[in-house]
Parts: structure tokens; C-alpha cells; sequence
């Protein structure tokens, strides 16, 4: 981002709220985890992401208690976290092709130790990612990767029905994919088209959002090929372990498989699927 756009972004009151936050997230990268841990160790609530117990999660910009300081996860990286522990085979030691679409900090480091994955980060401005890529124009052949993870991205794409027509044709056929936006309104709202960021920002939510995602994504992904499942959080664990880690009640993680595929991946770890309650 050139310094003419922050100076024009910085009048918007969101986005310098979020600088602050930003700010704070970068001081804290520059930190070992060990004396993250200690710095804010407590008991009060855990993140399944890097496994920490700490007194509390920190505010982005206007959203209260929404990332952990140890690993900068958001509420929606640990509850995809917890999806893919309970509900998928991504950590047994079949091999596996992944694609991360603008990966986070968090996660990334998390997936690089599975064994037996074959793991690519992609996106189309962050020069530490592995490859550049637009997904309305992904550069890989059809049926390329087994496992697709793209979260919190679509609202940010015009033409998102072309990048998700793009995600399916690079699934394999048996393979799966997690898409996840925030879900604001019932029935989506969009407006590809505007470009004012302050406009963005009252209409959408963020500077650079350019819809506010409904309930109804499920159909817009089905429309474009895929079959979709829906897993909300409260399916995932108790209401006492959803305070405790953060999460959101009306956080949702879309699982994907290429239309006419029904199988559903089982976690291969029995004791994960005995129950919902998180043991640290």
C-alpha cells in the first residue's frame, strides 16, 4: 500500500483503531514464545492454536477480546482449529497437497510441522507467501489439491462466485476444502463496485470489504459447485470452553467437497470425538 492511500485510509476511525492493534501485534512477534507465556499467562482462557493458557485476549480495533497475544490468532483461526482436530483426517499420515489462501501467522506455523503434507501458502500482495496468486485466476491445473483453506478472503474479491468456481476446479476430487467469512446480516449485501473506503467501511464493515456475507452463503457456494456443510460453533464445544477460547457463538466454518462427493472426513483421533471439552 503506497503512503498516499494510508494517509487517505488513516482518516477513517476503524482503520486507526486497528493500527493500534496492529502495532501491538507486530511488538509482540518480535517476542520468544516463552516469554510471551509468562508475560501473560493466567487461567482464564486457552488457545487451542498454540496451546497457551492466558488471563485474557486482546481487542482488534473495535472487536473486543478477539486475539491471543502468543500466537496472534483470531477467534475465527481457533475455531477452524478446532473443526479441523474434530472433524477432519488433515493430521493422520496420509499424504495431502494443501493450498492456504492468505495464510495467518497462527495457523501457518502449525500446519508447516504436519507430517506428510505437502503445504503451499498463496496470495496476491504478501511477498512472504510461497507463490503470488489471484484465486478468480488460480495458475494450478484442475484436481490439484487435496486440501483448500481460504478464510476471511472472499469478502475482500469482486467477483467472488468466479473465485470460488476457481477453488472447486483445483479441488481433487475426494478432497475438502474449510471457507470462512464473517457473517453479519441474515441475506448478503454487496456492492462490488464501490471503490470510497469510507463508504466501505459504514456499508461493509472495513475499508476494503465489499459485502457483508449472509446466512445464504452456503447456497452461494453451492451454486458455484460445491457441497457444502455448515458447523457452528456451539456443535464444537460447550458454552463454558466458547468463553473460554474466545470463540463466537455465531462463528460458522463451511466445510466443501466437489459436488456429488458425500464423504465426510472423520478426525482419526478417537479421543477428539468423545467429547467437545478441551483438556490442557
Amino acid at each position: 500500500m503506497d503512503s498516499y492511500k494510508k494517509i487517505k485510509l488513516a482518516r477513517l476511525p476503524k482503520y486507526r483503531r486497528e493500527l493500534v492493534s496492529i502495532g501491538k501485534m507486530r511488538l509482540l512477534r518480535t517476542l520468544s514464545t516463552m516469554v510471551k507465556k509468562r508475560l501473560f499467562y493466567g487461567k482464564t482462557q486457552y488457545c487451542p492454536v498454540c496451546q497457551s493458557s492466558i488471563r485474557g485476549f486482546l481487542n482488534f480495533g473495535y472487536i473486543q477480546k478477539v486475539w491471543c497475544p502468543i500466537c496472534i490468532s483470531m477467534s475465527w483461526h481457533r475455531l477452524a482449529w478446532l473443526f479441523l482436530q474434530q472433524k477432519t483426517d488433515l493430521f493422520n499420515e496420509s499424504p495431502k497437497k494443501m493450498l492456504h489462501i492468505a495464510p495467518e501467522m497462527g495457523l501457518e506455523s502449525r500446519f508447516k510441522t504436519i507430517a506428510n503434507l505437502d503445504y503451499l501458502t498463496a496470495d496476491l500482495s504478501d511477498p512472504h507467501c510461497m507463490v503470488k496468486m489471484d484465486i478468480t485466476n488460480i495458475q494450478y491445473p484442475d484436481n490439484s489439491f487435496d486440501v483448500l483453506y481460504c478464510s476471511h478472503v472472499l469478502e475482500h474479491v469482486p467477483n467472488d462466485r468466479k473465485a470460488m468456481r476457481e477453488l472447486n476446479r483445483v479441488l481433487k476430487p475426494d478432497g475438502w476444502a474449510i471457507l470462512m467469512v464473517p457473517l453479519a446480516v441474515d441475506k448478503t449485501i454487496e456492492d462490488p463496485v464501490e471503490t470510497s473506503p469510507a463508504e466501505r467501511e459504514r456499508r461493509f464493515g472495513r475499508h476494503d470489504h465489499v459485502r457483508h456475507y449472509g446466512l445464504d452463503f452456503k447456497e452461494r457456494l453451492e451454486k458455484e459447485g460445491f457441497k457444502v456443510e455448515v458447523t457452528w460453533a456451539t456443535q464444537l464445544a460447550s458454552s463454558d470452553d466458547i468463553y473460554r477460547m474466545g470463540l463466537s457463538e455465531r462463528g460458522a466454518v463451511f466445510f466443501c467437497r466437489k459436488g456429488g462427493h458425500d464423504r465426510i472426513p472423520l478426525c482419526m483421533n478417537a479421543e477428539r470425538t468423545q467429547s467437545n471439552k478441551i483438556i490442557t
